[in-house]
């Protein structure tokens, strides 16, 4: 919002010399944030000239130019740059007379740009200034030539101060207002509350104004269609003007603020109503009244129908936006934008007023749906003053009737839904309690009274009636935070807060710390990924059969392609790691840990607990049980080379054992050990694939991603891919890991080379040497994989490496021979496994 400075002055009083930055602190004590200041970017002498003669002189390229002699200052005085009063001007321009008196930009002026004037020679002639246009000075966008000051209306003495004249002397503060403070976004506000912060007189600008509604003109309000029980018409006013001029221009004050205030000038009568809307924080529109049929009124849009809205565009309405319409149909969408039909030209001689309150949820819905925001939309969105809507109405027919020579008819009418605001119990202790400041109870009251509230004593307190400016006072809380707004923030005492003693992170959180760190150290980064994934990524990677796992769609998900909350971190991944490759990074191992959400049958509650108290602990147990499952999952990816090739060594393709060192060191780092067992997932290479266990518990799946899959995402063909329930692996390791016992007897080892079926997985001949080996068995290692000759077809050879220590003594070569043999002796047992010579 931009307030300009004499506007602001015209409603509470302003200290002489008070500067931009000077209305900023006030604002920012009663909590109005700061943006900008905004200042005309004029200086030096610009002056009212009148031009006394000019002779048109045509140009080798075509184009004409006047060469002017202007009178810039009395005759017989200086001019203000110090030279005579008649100066010699160029100019470009053909739209003035002899005798029209102009703004003359002098050497030494500088205008909008940063554009410096000076003395210079063009056209075979030396030009001493510029004769400007409204373009030129900063008044707007419109550029049909010089400024004819006789256009606005305006007559003054030659040499005088165009600046000042024009109103380009004044400045305007910028604020953010936030949404619950709609108020805000007019002088009538601003003013307001800059009256609270410095104690001052406030004169509102709606008392000023006749509240005497029109009579006489018919209008339908429908309000049978609520919005979550809320009537989409609050307030609705009317008047009507007859015989204006709607070519007269604005006037430069009025310009001029409007400019300031961020607001393009148009015409007379739509300026008028943009100028009532800043001034009071109203939306007012202006109908062409001969355009306008009979059945006007408001009401819900049926379906089917279309507007033409004022930018020309032809929009297809829905059965929720709200729309005035006469008897033809719509003629303008309420509240955000009015119909071309009825647009206000300079042909326009009669006019119908409209002054409204609607809805602000509908406004807003209507905003998103059309994708239209406006002014006008940005005050309902955040609602506006039910009873100032006639005072704006009259307000605008008044400026009609002065300044475009229009009549005030008595014609008009007047809406409200009855609603008032309701009276909120404010206990007197209250405020002390919730803030910790003592505040006296006769202070409380007249800073309520201040606001505009209705304060009534009661035992114990106070009733209090908001203002109705005030649709964001609905609690007892909302008006102790005004008395602390109104009294001073800084008033309220700080001290910095003490951590309350505890016992530091949890198991969990520690130990999810430590597995960020342990990939961390192992070269692998963590990225995030968004959680909200297709239906189609959720189905592959989500589970490892061909059912689709139950996923929770979002409503009103940003992307309807990603509309699922992600039931494994792998997507995410492979989309993070592809989007890095297509920027060169082709050398990856990337990880994230980050919750996946596994909804129950159950997903929701049919009914949520009142928020005026505390939910009882059955019903946070209902709520509970319809949040859908959310554990951690840590997931992996890498690809490209482990080692690029360099003098000497060849390059390395990263793979499946980069991946497993990936899991081998975490769970070691949790005080595990990590097992795997040959598996299949339909997202993984076939007879590439293995479950990960810890401690027997299945905790995830590794391996190699299916070449259709990293085909789809245009990523290397071979993808080594982790995921690990994270909070399932810290479950299954010890609480308390315990490190093994360093013997101080040596070791003694053993080779065993074991012919199997091709179809045993090694990691089970491997389980069965340890269980039949015994606790003399510290190692084993798979070190070999033989298929070839001596060996049958559809055999294979494994061979193991195996260390026996005891921890009392040096073993024998015979003990740990029978140690071996029995873990031979169990894998022939489990697997038919026989003892290659």
């Amino acid at each position: 919002m931009r307030v300009p400075l004499s506007w602001l002055g015209e409603f509470v009083e302003l200290a002489p010399g008070t500067t931009p930055e000077d209305v900023h602190a006030v604002l920012v004590r009663v909590g109005l944030e700061e943006e900008a200041i905004h200042r005309a970017e004029l200086s030096g002498p610009i002056v009212v000239g009148q031009v006394l003669d000019f002779v048109e002189e045509p140009q080798k390229n075509g184009k004409t130019i006047r060469w002017c002699q202007v009178l810039v200052a009395p005759e017989g005085e200086r001019a203000a740059d110090g030279g005579d009063a008649v100066h010699g001007i160029v100019c470009g321009a053909g739209n003035f007379h002899v005798g029209d008196k102009v703004v003359v930009t002098l050497p030494g002026a500088t205008l909008p740009g940063p554009f410096p004037i000076a003395a210079r020679k063009t056209y075979g002639h030396v030009s001493e200034g510029m004769i400007a246009s409204s373009r030129e000075l900063g008044l707007g966008d419109e550029h049909d030539g010089i400024l004819r000051l006789v256009e606005l209306g305006l007559d003054p003495e030659v040499g005088a101060d165009a600046v000042a004249l024009l109103g380009l002397d004044d400045s305007a503060v910028e604020i953010n207002v936030t949404p619950d403070r709609g108020y805000a976004l007019s002088i009538r506000g601003v003013a307001r509350e800059y009256a609270h912060s410095v104690a001052v007189p406030f004169d509102d600008p709606a008392e000023r104004i006749d509240a005497t509604p029109g009579e006489g003109f018919d209008v339908e309000v429908d309000n049978s269609v609520p919005l979550r029980g809320r009537e989409p018409v609050h307030s609705f006013a009317t008047r009507v003007v007859t015989g204006i001029d709607a070519t007269r221009p604005t006037p430069r004050w009025m310009g001029s603020r409007l400019a300031l205030a961020g607001i393009r000038s148009v015409s007379l009568p739509v300026d008028i109503t943009n100028y009532v809307m800043v001034e009071l924080g109203q939306p007012i529109h202006g109908y062409d009244l001969a355009t306008v049929g009979a059945g006007f009124g408001v009401r819900r849009a049926a379906e089917g129908e279309t507007l033409v809205t004022l930018d020309g565009v032809e929009r297809e309405l829905d059965g929720e936006d709200l729309v005035i319409v006469d008897a033809s149909g719509p003629i303008g969408l309420a509240g955000v934008m009015g119909g071309a039909r009825t647009e206000m030209t300079d042909a326009t001689t009669d006019v119908l007023i409209e002054a409204a309150g609607f809805d602000p949820v509908s406004i807003a819905r209507t905003v998103r749906r059309h994708k239209l925001p406006s002014e006008a939309s940005r005050r309902f969105e955040r609602g506006v003053d039910p009873e100032v809507a006639v005072r704006a109405a009259n307000r605008v027919g008044e400026l009609l009737v002065e300044l475009a020579g229009g009549t005030l008819s008595g014609r008009g009418s007047s809406f409200r839904n009855g609603a008032s605001p309701v009276s909120v119990h404010l206990p007197s202790e209250l405020p002390s309690r919730l803030v910790g400041v003592d505040y006296a109870p006769e202070r409380s009251e007249q800073i309520l009274t201040e606001i505009g509230a209705t304060v009534e004593r009661v035992p114990g307190g106070w009733d209090v009636t908001p203002p109705s400016w005030r649709p964001d006072l609905i609690g007892a809380a909302e008006l102790v935070e005004e008395i602390v707004r109104i009294d001073g923030y800084e008033k309220i005492p700080f001290r910095l807060p003490v951590a309350p003693p505890g016992r530091g992170l949890t198991r969990s959180q520690r130990l999810r710390r430590l597995s960020a760190d342990v990939l961390a150290a192992a070269g692998s980064v963590e990225v995030l990924a968004y959680p909200f994934v297709s239906p189609a990524d959720n189905a592959l990677f989500g589970s490892a059969d061909d059912v689709a796992p139950a996923a929770v769609t979002v409503v009103n998900a940003l992307d309807q392609s990603a509309a699922q909350l992600r039931t494994s971190v792998l997507p995410g991944l492979v989309e993070v790691a592809a989007r890095n490759l297509s920027r060169g990074a082709t050398d990856q191992s990337i990880f994230e840990i980050g919750a996946v959400f596994l909804p129950s049958a159950e997903l929701g509650t049919a009914a949520l607990p009142a928020a005026a108290r505390r939910p009882s602990d059955a019903e946070l147990d209902a709520l509970s049980a319809g949040i859908p499952d959310q554990p951690r999952h840590l997931g992996a990816l890498v690809l490209g080379q482990r080692r690029p090739s360099q003098f000497g060594l060849d390059a390395e393709r990263a793979g499946i054992a980069d991946a497993w060192t990936l899991v081998d060191r975490l769970v070691s780092a949790l005080g595990g050990r990590a097992e795997l067992v040959q598996g299949a997932h339909h997202a993984f290479h076939p007879g590439r694939t293995a479950e990960v266990f810890v401690g027997g518990r299945r905790i995830g799946v590794l391996g190699e991603l299916h070449p259709e899959v990293t085909a789809a995402h245009h990523l290397p063909r071979v993808v080594a891919a982790v995921e690990i329930d994270l909070d399932a692996l810290i479950d299954a390791v010890p609480v308390v890991p315990q490190a093994d016992r360093l013997s101080t007897f040596p070791v003694a080892t053993q080779d065993l080379s074991l012919v199997v079926s091709v179809d045993v997985a090694a990691g089970d001949v491997r389980r069965s040497i340890v269980a039949g080996a015994g606790e003399l068995l510290e190692s084993v290692r798979l070190v070999d994989d033989y298929r070839g000759d001596g060996v049958d077809e559809g055999l294979t050879s494994l061979t193991f490496a195996l260390r026996f220590r005891a921890p009392d003594r040096t073993l024998t070569a015979a003990e740990a021979s029978e140690a071996k043999l029995a873990g031979a002796r169990r894998a022939a047992s489990d697997w038919n496994a026989v003892v290659r010579d």
